[in-house]
């Protein structure tokens, strides 16, 4: 047995020896001009990913940021901007389109291009699209072409998400009674936002906010912010999603306005609709009705007024973002990751 494994081992070493010569020669062999060459590329190779590597990272500004850059002030398509410096349809920048695309060419090397090909066109064509839209459709932010584009949706758009809500139509009408009771102590208690109207009072309670929770107000209303993680296409993870409850008073005009995008769907689920009370999407009118959804595609110029008397009390619904349902699911997974709030 010792015999057997002393051969065995001398065999390896000459096999070793007869390789190590074999390169040698080789070296000896090849052109010293290559040798050089591959030695100084191998050098500059190292030294470029130690300098990439000591490189802070490049201070790209945030989508938010971009939109936020510009003057918003004055009147832009007859509606009043708000010129909060967090809101993503009221500001503008030339800079947005750039960074849009830098966001998809990150999520696709992450993920993949496939399915990207609307996305990819929307934002390199954006500003021809967003310029060229006839003046009944004119998103503000984001246009994904090759949509449907139609005012208002029927019910069955998004059926299970439609028939969820009108099932709690009750549950979410008890939690506004008890918010609304605090307005007979002040004119506006905390959690709500007065918006701008030429006539009347508009006021809104958000539970999510351009896509970011608003903890407060979510622990006013448990059941109505657990609602929202039942729906299926609820858009709750980019800045174009919103759900909030909606109060305009009696003699309340919105001022008509374009929503930023046509890639959702705007869900009203009305809690307390008096007569006299309308919404106007492209040119077409349409009354709430209790306990009914109301689905419309708020990229189209619209309106809504409330023409009743003090006597009706206010108009209540209940907002909520919905995907457009022709967007694929790998497309609202881009979407999500290129319109994520801060990025």
């Amino acid at each position: 047995m010792s015999l057997e494994w002393l051969v065995a081992w001398n065999w390896s070493l000459d096999g070793l020896r007869d390789c190590i010569a074999t390169g040698i020669q080789s070296v000896r062999d090849c052109d010293t001009t290559a040798v050089v060459s591959v030695a100084c590329l191998l050098v500059l190779f190292v030294w470029y990913c130690y300098h990439v590597g000591r490189e802070p990272p490049r201070p790209y500004a945030t989508v938010n940021s971009l939109m936020q850059g510009t003057d918003a002030a004055g009147l832009q398509n007859g509606y009043a901007y708000c010129q909060s410096p967090e809101c993503v349809r009221c500001a503008h920048n030339e800079g947005l389109n750039q960074k849009l695309y830098y966001n998809l060419q990150e999520y696709a090397k992450r993920y993949s291009w496939s399915g990207m090909g609307r996305i990819h066109k929307g934002i390199r064509e954006q500003g021809r699209y967003l310029s060229s839209r006839p003046s009944i459709q004119k998103p503000e932010v984001f246009f994904l072409p090759d949509l449907p584009t139609t005012p208002y949706f029927p019910r069955d758009a998004q059926k299970h998400d439609v028939e969820l809500l009108e099932r709690n139509f009750q549950t979410i009408l008890c939690e506004f009674e008890t918010l609304y009771k605090a307005f007979s102590n002040c004119s506006l208690p905390q959690g709500w936002k007065m918006n701008s109207t030429p006539s009347g009072e508009w006021v809104t309670f958000y539970l999510v906010n351009q896509g970011v929770c608003v903890p407060r107000n979510c622990r006013k209303c448990p059941r109505t912010y657990r609602l929202l993680g039942s729906l299926r296409t609820c858009i709750g993870n980019n800045v174009f999603g919103n759900a909030c409850i909606s109060v305009l008073s009696p003699g309340t005009v919105i001022t008509e306005h374009y929503g930023p995008t046509n890639i959702r769907i705007r869900c009203h689920l009305g809690l307390k609709t008096p007569s006299g009370c309308e919404l106007v999407v492209g040119g077409e009118p349409q009354c709430w009705a209790e306990g009914r959804c109301l689905l419309f595609d708020d990229s189209f110029l619209h309106t809504a007024f409330h023409e009743g008397s003090t006597e009706d009390g206010p108009r209540v619904v209940f907002m909520v973002d919905l995907w457009h349902p022709n967007v694929a699911a790998a497309e609202r997974q881009a979407l999500d990751f290129i319109f994520a709030p801060g990025r």
